[in-house]
């Protein structure tokens, strides 16, 4: 799971995986919250079902995932950072779900739950972390722990519709053109959109996927700006470094004046993509 370029990424956890820090995930979660809780319910977990959150960082789905499953449900979440775990257990325990909901560390390359123990599996912004092999064995696993007729939802960001206004248009897709040249977290933020290829490939069927373009305009909401221009930092040194576009040099600080993020026309967009199949 760990590539070479992770470090480069930042924000990592005990894992080595770049962008998995909760002051990041939080942030992220809040800038996008609106779409990220249509595709929620748009997944169509089962009310009063026993719901797996396959990744759940620092628990800011569980509040939402218990609403959906309701009195009769049950949530079991797992995150590979033994700290997410760990904080998504405590956040939990400060508010008082309408169902039980129990958060531990775990590997889904290797999920510690035996057959069809779900009626569900939820799985938010963790693909992106996964080689294609991976991916394929996460899938697999899924697929069993969850039970025949469950279903399984995968949501991903899509890299290829980030873009940031004003500025050149190119900018952010020659650095991942470049960046997803070899294998690494860059080539695996550009997969999303062949997510419905790899949930049949692993035996689920009627797969449903579909991508939605996330966009927010000036005056960005704090929660926009903060995320942003944290993450536009982090691709800035990785493409100043690479010799791409001086127009970089813009972004490199999140809180220097005249950043364009701070335009009065300023506009910044990212893709989602939701992907569902049935065991």
């Amino acid at each position: 799971m760990v590539t070479r370029d992770h470090a480069e990424w930042g924000y990592t956890t005990s894992t080595g995986l770049g962008f998995t820090h909760h002051t990041v995930v939080d942030a992220h979660f809040r800038a996008c919250e609106d779409t990220y809780l249509a595709l929620l319910h748009e997944a169509g977990l089962p009310p009063g079902g026993h719901i797996l959150d396959a990744g759940c960082g620092s628990g800011d789905y569980l509040p939402h995932l218990a609403a959906l499953a309701g009195p009769g449900g049950r949530i079991t979440a797992v995150d590979l950072a033994e700290e997410n775990a760990r904080l998504a257990a405590a956040r939990t325990a400060e508010w008082r779900p309408p169902c039980p909901v129990d958060v531990r560390q775990a590997d889904l390359r290797a999920l510690p739950y035996p057959d069809d123990t779900f009626d569900a599996a939820w799985c938010a912004n963790t693909t992106q972390y996964l080689d294609d092999d991976e991916l394929g064995t996460v899938l697999a696993e899924l697929r069993r722990v969850v039970r025949p007729g469950g279903i399984v939802a995968v949501k991903d960001l899509d890299a290829h519709l980030i873009t940031a206004r004003p500025g050149d248009p190119y900018l952010f897709t020659d650095f991942f053109r470049t960046a997803g040249a070899t294998p690494g977290y860059a080539r695996q933020l550009l997969r999303s959109r062949e997510l419905y290829r790899h949930l049949k490939s692993a035996g689920l069927t009627g797969v449903r996927q579909r991508t939605v373009l996330i966009e927010h305009h000036a005056p960005l909401t704090d929660a926009a700006r903060t995320f942003y221009s944290m993450a536009c930092a982090q691709l800035a040194g990785q493409a100043l470094d690479l010799g791409l576009s001086a127009d970089w040099r813009h972004f490199a600080d999140p809180a220097g004046s005249g950043h364009p993020l701070d335009d009065a026309d300023a506009y910044i967009s990212e893709g989602n993509v939701l992907a569902v199949g049935a065991v």
